[in-house]
């Protein structure tokens, strides 16, 4: 997990620019007449932009499986779900497999 920090508003030295190059930095606010002549990104990016942008969306994440799990409701008495939680973490992985030989899958 990676840790956000926070971004100066203020000139800290050491990071590659001097004083005089922050202070030349200056971000005034659109005129009207750019904001009538912006477009939008699809009309200035490349194709490919968009592409590579779908392709890193669809890559995030878990990997498919073939046959996903489904979530159901299931009720089930105290004393069954008690002795498999006092099992530890994957308890319920263990039911699904406790399910499945039941079940002769």
């Amino acid at each position: 997990m990676t840790t956000r920090t926070r971004k100066s508003k203020t000139f800290e030295p050491g990071h590659g620019y001097t004083k005089e190059e922050w202070d030349a930095v200056d971000f005034p606010e659109l005129t009207d007449e750019e904001l009538t002549n912006m477009r939008p990104a699809r009309d200035v990016l490349p194709p490919e932009f968009f592409k590579a942008m779908e392709e890193h969306r669809r890559s995030r994440g878990r990997p498919s499986l073939e046959h996903p799990k489904k979530q159901v409701t299931l009720r089930l008495d105290e004393d069954v779900i008690a002795k498999f939680r006092a099992g530890g973490k994957g308890w319920q992985s263990r039911m699904n497999e406790a399910l499945r030989k039941a079940a002769g899958i």
